[in-house]
């Protein structure tokens, strides 16, 4: 278990606990309208605290200048520049390749999908590394690559590493490079869409493009 999951664990289990606690305080007529048992309910108070800072009030204006990390939640259109010494299999894809990532983000967590018209990818493992003083920060993960049935047979299930340089409280741009076991890399272009994380397919990503529109 990583930081980021003990961490979001632990504040969920405790606020569970403080929360059967809060009911039997309520059970046995403790209410804290009467101010010697205010402070009794404290720690429930606390715990919804950290679980709302971690999922909502990190990134609220004020905090989020305090917080100080950027707000990469949303969906991105990804170009992928593949190195001219990449593995390609014969028939497969040498780039330009368009791809769209969604990247669901809490303070403690962050989990990124990758599509493209032929495969999805997975992040495991992401870390976001913030430097103190800094407006730029690094993210970088794991992932699994699953590609489409019909195209396995040149292009099977792989693993690879990916990192990411993002500027700013609230990017729009992004720039990173890509490793993979398939003994290919290349360069990842971003440019931010919108906040949505509810695109299911490639394809419906696409459609909300609007550079795809307008092509």
């Amino acid at each position: 278990m990583n930081q980021a999951t003990a961490l979001r664990t632990g504040a969920t289990i405790a606020t569970i606990a403080t929360t059967i606690y809060t009911g039997v305080l309520v059970a046995l007529g403790l209410y804290p309208s009467e101010f010697r048992y205010l402070f009794a309910y404290v720690p429930s108070v606390v715990g919804y605290g950290v679980l709302a800072f971690d999922k909502w009030a990190w990134h609220w204006p004020g905090i989020h200048r305090l917080t100080g990390r950027p707000w990469a939640t949303g969906t991105w259109r990804v170009v992928l520049s593949p190195s001219p010494d990449s593995h390609i299999p014969e028939g497969g894809n040498r780039g330009p390749i368009t791809t769209y990532m969604t990247i669901e983000q809490t303070f403690w967590s962050l989990h990124a999908m990758l599509r493209t018209a032929e495969s999805t990818s997975h992040s495991s493992n992401a870390t976001l590394n913030a430097p103190e003083n800094s407006s730029t920060c690094e993210i970088g993960f794991l992932y699994e690559n699953r590609p489409r049935v019909e195209h396995q047979h040149r292009s099977p299930r792989h693993e690879g590493a990916c990192r990411i340089a993002v500027t700013g409280l609230s990017p729009k741009v992004a720039s990173g490079h890509y490793y993979t076991s398939r003994f290919t890399a290349g360069d990842m272009d971003f440019t931010f869409l919108d906040r949505s994380t509810d695109y299911g397919t490639f394809a419906e990503a696409q459609d909300a493009d609007p550079q795809h529109r307008s092509a």
